[in-house]
């Protein structure tokens, strides 16, 4: 098999996938302010930002941007640890819950959506695919 020919009609895929924006939808949901939302509604109001910046493999600097952000939204809460008075503490405002709610409702539509217009084998096949990669790093494959 020549895979240096599949590596090249990859790259000629996700480049045509790169204009439509597919793939970056579903990225945006994952990430950034998204991310942190869902982050913060998965650990019910035990969350500092170094947990986050953590999770997210980002700078403290770029969490505080994002969580001034979702406070000046309405989407969250800072507030002191009562336990600990040096850590600060962040929690949903029920204005950050229903947008987590929203995020997750429109994430679930297209993902299904794109599944179906797949049909049930290649969306099986491309869901067992994922999965192959996902159990892989990136290093593995430099």
């Amino acid at each position: 098999m020549d895979y240096e020919s599949l590596a090249s009609e990859y790259m000629e895929v996700m480049y045509r996938m790169r204009g439509r924006n597919a793939q970056k939808h579903v990225s945006d949901s994952v990430n950034g302010e998204n991310f942190v939302l869902s982050y913060i509604s998965e650990h019910e109001g035990n969350v500092i930002p170094s947990d986050i910046s953590n999770a997210m493999g980002t700078t403290s600097a770029r969490i505080a941007a994002a969580l001034n952000s979702l406070e000046g939204k309405g989407l969250i809460l800072r507030r002191i640890d009562l336990e600990d008075r040096r850590r600060i503490l962040i929690d949903l405002t029920d204005a950050g819950r229903e947008q987590v709610h929203k995020q997750n409702q429109m994430r679930m539509s297209f993902i299904t959506n794109m599944l179906k217009y797949l049909g049930e084998d290649d969306a099986k096949e491309y869901i067992r695919i994922m999965k192959k990669l996902a159990d892989k790093s990136p290093e593995d494959f430099i």
